[in-house]
């Protein structure tokens, strides 16, 4: 039986719960305290939204606070979430839209953190542990224990071919990273301080984090546990909102408490291996150099020994400074190239759009941006291309329509 709408007041907004975009960053989903709704990212378009049945009192009862996607298809994770939730908090729901009803569920002791899926596998977070099914059977196939986790840290690849799976470890600032395929564990110390995000990239070759200190966004090579990069957001603490890489891995976005979107270039993996190369070119000069001075003089010999005694202080000097410092970076680390100022402060969500170099950003305010950035190392420009609602009352919507609601707000931005 198909769910029936609530009855609600023409001119209450429901109330948002949860916002995140599906895999490729594609779609959407708002958790509300009435259902779920899901929106097309580009171009920005309802797709559409359930709402259940209303309390006898009148109020909100179908309360929705996790809509985990898979792609685009019509097979939808839920857990209850709100004053009213629809389901228990402690269960996952798989919803099939087709059918408008469940098809099955997972139950838990405690409150699901998140849920995560693949078209093979359902990864479910609690506080403390982390269970992972096949998807086709619901039969568990692994779980670990976590450190306290109660934003419900994990990222999951999408990808077939290459399934990796990345969350807290038990030591605070650590990262346990499965690679299921290839049947290895791997851990990274990420931060000193408590994490605050992770992120894969869509092949999963590449992780993001962020501790709770919000200054630093450090990417991992996966497969070998490795730093590659280290970007630096800014000198203030900060809470760090979300953190998604471009589908190409070229670039790496990030959101924040600060109210500014930051968009870093990734060095591509044959830049840093030639680097790496000229380092080995470097040093196989210094050393022929070296062989060279070798044959001077005794007098020249002994000046250079002495010479040689002052550097090595200096450098003994320089290495025990370098182990206060950001690894392999120095102090400053790699800056923005670009940055898209929010015109408040609300909780954001950023994600790479289809088109080159644009991102989708989404707020706990119900906005909407398209925004187009530059590509410079000096500070590139942002340019916001479009602007929307997409959480009114209904007598907005009824009144104005999407797209008239849409004009106007841009006429506003304008």
């Amino acid at each position: 039986r198909a769910p029936a709408l609530a009855t609600m007041s023409p001119s209450r907004r429901e109330s948002l719960l949860f916002l995140n975009f599906n895999q490729d960053q594609g779609c959407f989903a708002c958790g509300t305290d009435a259902g779920f709704r899901i929106y097309n990212c580009d171009p920005f378009k309802e797709t559409f939204r359930r709402r259940f049945d209303a309390t006898p009192a009148g109020g909100a009862g179908g309360g929705i606070g996790i809509v985990e996607m898979l792609f685009r298809c019509n097979i939808l994770a839920l857990v209850g979430g709100g004053q009213n939730p629809k389901y228990s908090p402690n269960k996952v729901m798989l919803w099939d839209d087709h059918q408008s009803r469940c098809i099955g569920e997972l139950s838990f002791r405690v409150e699901v953190r998140a849920v995560k899926l693949r078209r093979d596998k359902i990864v479910v977070v609690l506080e403390h542990k982390i269970y992972v099914y096949n998807f086709s059977d619901l039969k568990i196939v692994h779980q670990t224990d976590t450190v306290a986790n109660p934003k419900g840290l994990c990222a999951l690849s999408p990808t077939q071919g290459n399934t990796v799976l990345a969350c807290p470890g038990l030591n605070k600032g650590q990262v346990r990273v499965e690679l299921y395929d290839v049947g290895a564990t791997k851990f990274i110390s990420a931060h000193d301080g408590d994490l605050a995000f992770l992120a894969l990239s869509l092949d999963g070759d590449r992780l993001a984090t962020a501790s709770e200190k919000g200054t630093l966004v450090r990417v991992y090579d996966t497969s070998k546990a490795t730093l590659l990069h280290e970007f630096r957001r800014g000198a203030d603490r900060a809470t760090i909102y979300s953190i998604a890489f471009a589908a190409t891995n070229e670039f790496l976005a990030c959101s924040s408490d600060k109210g500014t979107v930051h968009v870093w270039a990734v060095p591509r993996s044959d830049e840093t291996r030639a680097s790496e190369t000229n380092d080995d070119e470097k040093k196989a000069a210094e050393d022929a150099s070296s062989h060279a001075n070798s044959m001077q003089s005794p007098e020249k010999s002994s000046e250079k020994t002495k010479t040689d005694a002052v550097l090595g202080v200096a450098q003994s000097a320089l290495s025990f400074a370098a182990g206060f410092l950001p690894a392999n970076l120095g102090l400053a680390g790699e800056r923005s190239v670009a940055q898209f100022k929010l015109p408040d402060f609300t909780k954001s969500l950023v994600a790479f759009g289809p088109e080159p170099q644009t991102l989708v950003v989404v707020t706990a305010e119900g906005t909407y941006y398209k925004v187009a950035f530059e590509y410079d190392r000096e500070g590139g420009q942002c340019t916001q291309r479009e602007f929307a609602r997409f959480m009114k009352s209904e007598m907005q919507e009824e009144e104005g329509g999407w797209g008239a609601a849409e004009e106007a707000d841009k006429t506003d931005a304008l």
